[in-house]
């Protein structure tokens, strides 16, 4: 049974770096429900080192943040004659040269090429691609379950994601002048990926967020693959302009009292 009705469609994923990436348990749904994806990988070296796992496989080399890479795998993707029913953008960068630093000390520069590369790439691939998109196709973004959360080890990725969610609410305004195509997010709480891996004291966060779940796991990177892969379909042709929160209830349960009495039963220093 068919039921995502996604047989047949062909969508354009951005973001496969291995097998932990959010990107690739997205196409590998899509996949295995009958759809053709065609995979935008960031460069020659990406490509070779994903070759085993993306084999045989329609795979294309952009780095968004350059527009003629852009406007080049456009091209590239309109020569094979196809029309997108939906686009992954899987894609973030955190420019932390120099090491973390107080939010307040973020420098300039960094935190431009960060909004350029992690959120403004959004912006500028649905607008590059707007022509192959087929009238009622989907598009959608990784972000994170709360933008609310001050946390230092995240550093000024936050701020990042705030800006995405609000732009996939913009975007899904500006195209509804011309087209049926839909915008949304999928906000996960913290994954085991490659990426994460690279965040100073991200395990440590990660494990606490083990014990804040209710249940006593932490997000899986299938299950937040398998609310994007959802969003992709016609079934969630109703949503649009939405970020998706897949955090497993952690947000319910930060005043678990097992967790309140571990803290203030703790020793002190």
């Amino acid at each position: 049974m068919d039921f995502l009705k996604i047989t047949g469609k062909t969508f354009l994923v951005f973001g496969v770096a291995n097998k932990k990436s959010v990107a690739w348990h997205i196409a590998k749904d899509l996949e295995e429900n009958g759809a053709t994806v065609f995979y935008m990988v960031r460069s020659e070296a990406r490509r070779e080192s994903t070759a085993k796992l993306l084999a045989d496989r329609q795979v294309f080399v952009c780095d968004v943040e350059f527009d003629e890479q852009i406007s080049r795998a456009v091209e590239q993707v309109a020569a094979t004659g196809v029309k997108l029913d939906g686009i992954v953008h899987s894609i973030a960068f955190a420019d932390y040269e120099g090491g973390f630093k107080p939010f307040h000390e973020t420098p300039k520069k960094s935190f431009l090429r960060t909004v350029d590369i992690s959120c403004y790439s959004f912006i500028n691939v649905c607008n590059a691609f707007k022509e192959l998109l087929n009238e009622d196709a989907s598009c959608i973004t990784i972000s994170i379950s709360t933008t609310r959360m001050a946390s230092e080890k995240y550093g000024f990725m936050a701020p990042v994601k705030a800006a995405l969610e609000s732009s996939v609410v913009f975007l899904a305004k500006s195209f509804s002048n011309f087209s049926n195509v839909r915008f949304n997010a999928v906000s996960p709480g913290l994954l085991k990926t490659s990426s994460s891996a690279g965040i100073p004291g991200y395990v440590d966060s990660y494990l606490y967020a083990e014990q804040v779940i209710p249940r006593g796991k932490a997000v899986q990177t299938a299950e937040a693959a398998a609310v994007g892969c959802f969003l992709l379909s016609p079934r969630s042709s109703g949503i649009t302009a939405q970020s998706i929160v897949v955090d497993a209830g952690m947000a319910i349960n930060y005043f678990d009292d097992r967790i309140v009495s571990k803290v203030m039963n703790a020793p002190d220093e």
